[in-house]
């Protein structure tokens, strides 16, 4: 009976030893694991933005090895300002707000999302009620214009170089009033509910909301659209490790390769990610060039 007792205490103490052993090995790899934290710009309101890129932020760290958290600016100059503060090693720029980070902080652009028919860019609209009396350039003075922020691209840098070759010199005076949405959405709320005549926004947000509430399709309309430029895509601060930037890029670009990617591309309205670089955003330096605009220089807070 001896014998048998001691012998379960060997085995208990063996076992519960070797469970205490495995548990801290796993506490040590989990600190040992390189956080990656990521912005998201303020395309939709804040937990919208999280619903969509959540599942990729999951994906990505089981890919990489390493914890990728998001976080959401509440402007979209603040992914500038707040870069450093905040602790970030990337983010999923806009195009004009990509530039201005490029000029400024140096980060560099390492791929974009592609939709349906391999569309990877959209353009900017400008955008008011059918039944207003708004139908060109010259009606459009006097009245009211809601842009979307500074340092967007469809709602700021494209409607100024749009009133710069219609030779409309200053905007604050050609219009009765002008103020910034803060997001693609309001923008295009504010004219579909007649709180500003005319609106400037991303295709892509205007086609969703038109999808999705039929007065947006059926009570406005469409006076003028900019050519293209990249899609929102993911840039990283030009010190992050090589290791893990390769591994981020790889694990982008080779998504629709696997099932659990396609399902996460779904989620975030995708097909696949394509490679991006900053000659990708040609466009974008045309346009603030047109217009006079220093990047290094300019000052993006709204006014």
């Amino acid at each position: 009976m001896s014998r048998i007792l001691i012998s379960i205490y060997l085995c208990l103490t063996i076992l519960f030893g070797c469970g205490e052993t495995k548990t801290e090995r796993d506490i040590e790899t989990q600190e040992s694991r390189p956080s990656l934290v990521l912005g998201l710009i303020p395309e939709r309101n804040i937990f919208k933005q999280l619903d969509r890129y959540e599942p990729l932020a999951t994906y990505l760290s089981e890919k990489i090895g390493a914890d990728v958290k998001l976080k959401v600016l509440t402007r979209y100059g603040n992914l500038i300002d707040n870069f450093a503060s905040a602790g970030l090693d990337g983010a999923f720029f806009g195009s004009f707000t990509y530039t201005l980070a490029h000029a400024k902080l140096g980060v560099e652009a390492i791929a974009r999302p592609e939709t349906a028919g391999g569309v990877s860019t959209y353009y900017g609209l400008i955008f008011v009620r059918k039944d207003s009396d708004i139908k060109s350039v010259q009606d459009m003075k006097g009245k009211s214009f809601v842009f979307v922020d500074r340092a967007t691209t469809a709602g700021y840098l494209l409607p100024l170089a749009f009133f710069k070759a219609h030779r409309i010199e200053n905007y604050k005076t050609f219009f009765k009033e002008t103020y910034f949405s803060g997001t693609h959405e309001d923008a295009i709320y504010d004219v579909l509910n007649k709180k500003a005549e005319i609106g400037a926004a991303k295709n892509t947000v205007f086609a969703r909301l038109a999808a999705a509430d039929s007065r947006v399709k059926d009570e406005l309309v469409i006076l003028a659209r900019s050519p293209e430029v990249p899609e929102n895509g993911l840039a990283v601060r030009n010190d992050l490790d090589h290791a893990i930037r390769n591994k981020l890029q790889e694990a982008l670009l080779n998504m629709q390769n696997e099932s659990q990617g396609i399902q996460v591309l779904k989620d975030l309205g995708a097909m696949r990610f394509i490679e991006t670089t900053d000659s990708d955003y040609a466009n974008v330096y045309k346009y603030a060039k047109q217009i006079g605009l220093d990047l290094t220089t300019y000052q993006y807070q709204n006014e």
